[in-house]
């Protein structure tokens, strides 16, 4: 597929502001994606008033709009979808429900309403001192259903540590920022493979220690193009910061590999090097967003534009007349084969419609 050679800002614009309505309007009508939970509560993973990792993609796909476009509509939708959870009681601890308070660390440090800095204080603790712990340190992938003990997850990276980093640096709370860039070690040391430049999905200590399925999966691998870059900027990383250069050298090995696996439409695959699972946009979007960042902020080398481009070109082909962005997996939970990757459904998701937002407003910015 050719970059998006003939897109304008203009028509950018407008597909994210499809994409916005959608993300805010999702409705499960059929009960399909509904999470219900040993406790008796059920968990909406996709329509827009339930709170998961999704809505946590989600309201961040947003704030980096607003970021971009100072939209006082878009703030109050963020703000709105606090309020009303907020008044709701809240939710139970977990890796993913913590996805929330990234997006609510910016607009405190915004706003500097005073309701939110309760919420941003308990969590940020509860990530630090009470969340367990894999050996060697690692965060323990907990979520609503299980507990995974001695589980590491790529995902866990964007959901609790890029929080866990924006809550300290708001706060001034050090010892949050050494360890966030200590769970981003940790992670790289035990799901990165070497031979390929990809991440494996996850890591158990049980069993001797393995991979599960050996599965280099998109979306999870996109988490991690995505996060490398944030954290990089969030912190400030400088230049020579020994953790910063091998941040850098790891996200261009992985761009590098990406390079090499990316079809012809400009999508990745569900399973980045099993040509025979299908295509998936969320991840392709996730990916589009970390290598444009990453060459705008020159972690990453101008080359790899043109790979972004047509993956930027794939987004926009999957978002369709109503601004549901097509061929978006499901939530993912650790597969033990191969062939579980290849199952998983596809429906709109928050944090697919999120991903794209961020894909296309960051395509925004090399236009200007």
């Amino acid at each position: 597929m050719p970059p998006p050679q003939t897109l304008s800002p203009a028509s950018i614009r407008q597909k994210i502001d499809l994409l916005i309505t959608n993300l805010i309007t999702i409705h499960d009508t059929t009960g399909e994606f509904l999470l219900p939970l040993p406790d008796g509560r059920i968990i909406d993973t996709k329509s827009w008033n339930g709170w998961e990792w999704t809505h946590g993609i989600g309201l961040y796909g947003i704030w980096k709009y607003h970021e971009l476009t100072g939209s006082d509509a878009l703030l109050r939708t963020i703000e709105d979808w606090f309020a009303a959870r907020f008044a709701e009681g809240g939710t139970t601890k977990n890796i993913n429900t913590m996805a929330v308070f990234l997006a609510l660390a910016y607009v405190y440090e915004k706003t500097q309403q005073a309701e939110y800095l309760p919420w941003l204080e308990a969590w940020g603790e509860w990530a630090m001192h009470e969340l367990p712990r894999t050996r060697f340190g690692g965060m323990q992938h907990v979520t609503y259903v299980n507990e995974n003990e001695g589980q590491l997850w790529d995902d866990t990276l964007m959901m609790t540590v890029l929080p866990l980093a924006k809550i300290g640096k708001l706060l001034g709370r050090r010892e949050y920022i050494v360890e966030a860039k200590r769970q981003f070690l940790v992670h790289i040391k035990y799901l990165f493979d070497t031979r390929t430049g990809l991440f494996y999905h996850g890591w158990t200590f049980s069993d001797g220690g393995h991979n599960f399925a050996n599965a280099r999966w998109a979306r999870g691998n996109s988490w991690v193009t995505i996060a490398i870059p944030e954290i990089i900027e969030l912190l400030e990383m400088e230049e020579g910061d020994p953790i910063r250069t091998h941040l850098v050298d790891t996200l261009a090995a992985q761009c590098e590999a990406l390079r090499g696996l990316q079809d012809v439409t400009g999508y990745w695959h569900t399973l980045l090097d099993h040509a025979d699972s299908y295509v998936e946009a969320s991840a392709t979007a996730g990916f589009a967003y970390g290598v444009l960042k990453a060459v705008r902020k020159r972690y990453i080398g101008a080359e790899y534009r043109g790979v972004a481009e047509r993956a930027i070109a794939a987004v926009v082909d999957a978002v369709d007349a109503k601004g549901e962005l097509q061929n978006t997996s499901f939530g993912t939970p650790m597969g033990d084969s191969l062939e579980f990757y290849k199952q998983i459904p596809r429906t709109a998701m928050p944090y697919g419609q999120a991903m794209a937002i961020m894909a296309l407003g960051e395509y925004l910015r090399g236009l200007y």
